[in-house]
């Protein structure tokens, strides 16, 4: 299934990269990587994610401390946020909003 990524959960994904690579070379790569691993597993398996409310799911990035927050549509995938675990709970909200 065709994962995309909302505007803003891609800019949480290069802010992340970025900070990333600038403690330790090769990081922002590795969070890269993880996260691709990630977007693999969910089309491959969809629903095997739990849920937060009715329709998000979420899906934690390994050796990260991130989470890809999406939503299952009928013809593909959406990452509503790349979201850290210990920041910010809930500022994604509205962008659940069609």
């Amino acid at each position: 299934m065709l994962v995309t990524f909302h505007e803003e959960a891609r800019e949480e994904l290069l802010e992340a990269v970025h900070y990333y690579e600038e403690r330790g070379q090769g990081l922002g790569y590795a969070l890269i990587e993880d996260v691709e691993q990630a977007v693999r597993e969910l089309s491959e398996s969809p629903l095997s994610c739990p849920t937060i409310g009715t329709e998000l799911r979420r899906r934690i990035v390994r050796r990260f401390p991130y989470s890809l927050l999406y939503v299952v549509e009928t013809e593909r995938i959406v990452v509503v946020a790349v979201a850290h675990q210990k920041r910010r709970p809930g500022y994604w909200k509205y962008r659940l909003v069609p």
